[in-house]
């Protein structure tokens, strides 16, 4: 029985994963420990609990791996700063202690973090990103489609899986990269590169693709294969610290937006091209995928794979039958990919797909556990928690008096902080660590953007959904589901409010309180929305909770985000949670069983220490 640990890190959202003779055993970000947003350093934290979880010393590994070669990252960062010396010797001067004292030992400290004297194996970063992909899918075979920002060399890869083996097909290099094209507008526009994608994104819909015409034109070449080549004449990022340049500005109009001031219709219209233009490229390389391996099913990862309106495309085109998306597509994800790729790779071992179910039809589940790999609180820690800190609760022995408590919450229109089980491994909360609302209301949108999670108005909202009812509300095939909140698709034309003539009038940020359906809180001013089914396999109590708040409100719908503010990573401990929930207007914090009213609690002490509650090393 192999006992494999993946890492990543030194780029961001470093992470651990343990897998065990093939089965995911834990997965989780350093950051949730560190509380320290996209927390870069050598995940000690996550790799702790991992072994704790499976009640495992670092001496009883058999190998550790790290998700892509350093000496060959280095070789490009060399190789590059020679291309346009001498542009860029300050970055280059800015980027080497960090590469001498860290990055180029990764063994060493690998040894000394762990305490660990055994192999350490390094994986492509691709090759990390394709096995996350394929190998917790439910798929014997299928192709493989990765698109971030760069690994060692490469951007984009198509593969093909099959069986216990990825074969590489096909790939784009750097410079040339639609991770790097989609920050480079995403830091042009304002926002955080490596964070504000999902901004820009959820921006698109206010604008009109006014500059596709432009960015193809100047910025992209794109081939009908959807390879693609840019004019690394526009961008700053090989050189400098700052990814577009003064050609770039002439381009468009004037210089980027700096960050927090107002958004202006220039930026919409940016977003919804550049959008525009991802799809496009998404959808090619998709359809170049299905030619290249001609299978009937499809795995995505890779920072793009985020992507959730191109992954939407890509469905609504029917170009494979099947799709699948790796919940942790970052870099994250690369941990564990990293330590399936050892397992089936390295080792050789054979992959076995689900048993059949007790009807004898081949069982569709993945190996992804729900991506609920992360840490679990019991009650009893729980009850410790809060009676040692002296904060008053009602605690409910019965699943089902606590879901339906809480539905009853929802549905006068109270917002809920939702702690249950373990953590979500990946950036979308899944309901083990959720902030939650009645999708039917005309203020939840306004109110959880403005008041608990203290973020831009134009943010859209996810709804959670049981899955035997998704096609209730959306445009989405009866049986399927969309488990990782990775997809968006339409809401249904009968529960659409048409616009009138004059709203129809309106411009950017204008539309945005305007009601769309009769689920206002989650459906995005184009009628869309980023939806997560829920099973009964995944997350039994969730789907509960979707139950009953059906049976009150025949709405077995609401909505979900993640547990956390803007600017901190999701809570990972019952202390975080009630540190969240204390210095933002929720109403109410279920704990597991435990459900505390705002109105009821303490005057809210910073200072009390409280991180010897739930120590995870």
């Amino acid at each position: 029985m192999s006992k494999i640990l993946g890492i990543s890190a030194y780029y961001h959202d470093s992470a651990a994963a343990l897998v065990i003779d093939g089965e995911i055993i834990a997965a989780a970000q350093e950051e949730r420990f560190t509380r320290k947003k996209q927390d870069h350093r050598f995940p000690s934290n996550a790799s702790a609990y991992c072994l704790k979880e499976a009640k495992l010393s670092a001496k009883d590994l058999d190998y550790v791996v790290f998700y892509d070669r350093p000496l060959l990252k280095f070789e490009r960062l060399l190789e590059t700063y020679l291309r346009f010396a001498p542009k860029g010797i300050s970055s280059f001067l800015q980027a080497m202690p960090i590469w001498i004292k860290n990055k180029l030992w990764i063994p060493q400290t690998i040894q000394k973090e762990l305490g660990y004297d055994g192999e350490v194996l390094f994986c492509d970063h691709h090759e990390s990103h394709a096995a996350s992909a394929f190998f917790p899918s439910p798929y014997e075979e299928a192709g493989i489609l990765t698109l971030d920002g760069v690994g060692e060399w490469t951007t984009t890869s198509i593969s093909k899986g099959s069986k216990n083996n990825i074969d590489f097909l096909s790939e784009i290099k750097f410079p040339h990269s639609l991770g790097l094209l989609y920050s480079a507008f995403t830091y042009y526009t304002g926002f955080k590169v490596n964070s504000g994608e999902y901004k820009l994104m959820g921006l698109a819909p206010y604008g009109e693709a006014k500059y596709v015409k432009s960015i193809k034109d100047h910025i992209v070449d794109i081939k009908d294969d959807g390879s693609f080549r840019l004019n690394m004449d526009y961008f700053n990022y090989c050189v400098g610290f700052k990814m577009t340049n003064s050609k770039f500005d002439k381009l468009f109009g004037g210089p980027a937006r700096k960050a927090e001031s107002k958004l202006t219709q220039r930026e919409m219209d940016l977003a919804k091209s550049i959008q525009v233009v991802t799809e496009e490229i998404m959808l090619k390389l998709a359809r170049t995928t299905k030619k290249m391996t001609d299978t009937e099913n499809l795995c995505l990862a890779g920072g793009v794979a985020l992507n959730c309106v191109g992954n939407g495309k890509i469905i609504n085109e029917k170009i494979f039958k099947n799709v699948w998306i790796q919940p942790a597509s970052g870099d994250a994800g690369g941990a564990l990919g990293a330590a399936l790729a050892i397992h089936y790779h390295f080792e050789k071992n054979a992959r076995t797909l689900l048993a059949k179910n007790e009807d004898n039809k081949k069982n569709t589940r993945d190996f992804q556990k729900g991506s609920y790999l992360g840490p679990a609180f019991t009650n009893e820690e729980i009850h410790s928690f809060l009676d040692k800190n002296k904060l008053p609760s009602t605690h409910h022995e019965s699943e089902d008096e606590l879901c339906e408590k809480v539905a009853d919450l929802l549905g006068k229109e109270k917002v809920v902080g939702w702690f249950h089980g373990r953590m979500e491994f990946g950036p979308r909360a899944l309901g083990a660590r959720s902030i939650l609302g009645d999708a039917r209301s005309q203020s939840m949108q306004k109110n959880l953007n403005v008041a608990i999670k203290f973020r831009e108005s134009f943010r859209p909202f996810a709804p959670s959904v049981a899955a035997d009812r998704a096609h209730e509300y959306f445009q989405f095939p009866e049986g399927q589901e969309s488990p990782y909140m990775l997809v968006t698709t339409p809401v249904r034309e009968d529960i659409r409010i048409p616009m009138t003539e004059e709203q129809k009038k309106l411009f950017g940020i204008d539309k945005l309180n305007i009601p769309r359906s009769t689920l206002p809180a989650i459906t995005h001013i184009d009628y869309s929305a980023r939806l997560q089914t829920v099973n009964k396999i995944d997350n039994p109590r969730y789907y509960k909770l979707l139950d009953k708040f059906h049976q009150k409100t025949n709405f077995a719908i609401f909505v979900n985000t993640s547990f956390n503010v803007r600017g901190e990573p999701i809570v990972c401990t019952p202390e975080d949670a009630y540190k969240c929930f204390m210095r933002t207007n929720m109403d109410y914090l279920v704990l597991e069983n435990f459900i505390l009213d705002k109105k009821s609690q303490p005057t809210f002490n910073e200072t009390i220490n409280w991180k010897e509650e739930f120590a995870l090393d």
